[in-house]
């Protein structure tokens, strides 16, 4: 018995689409993370600090050299 060829269909995938309301929550915590990290990353020392001792200068002392912060 000799089957026919039956073409395949490809159908072309649709990509889903994110409503507003559920991706805001998500980039304003995103946002609010990066401040926080660069707050600590480049300023957290001297008048502006918010926790008192070198501790956090120091945790982060390479990282602030590497993303060009000056700190001394």
């Amino acid at each position: 018995m000799a089957q026919a060829a039956v073409p395949e269909s490809h159908s072309q995938p649709v990509p889903v689409r994110i409503p507003i309301r559920q991706l805001l929550p998500w980039a304003i915590f995103a946002s609010v993370l990066a401040l926080l990290l660069i707050y600590f990353v480049g300023a957290e020392q001297g008048a502006t600090s918010l926790i008192g001792g070198h501790y956090v200068h120091e945790f982060v002392h390479d990282g602030r050299h590497l993303l060009g912060f000056p700190c001394h």
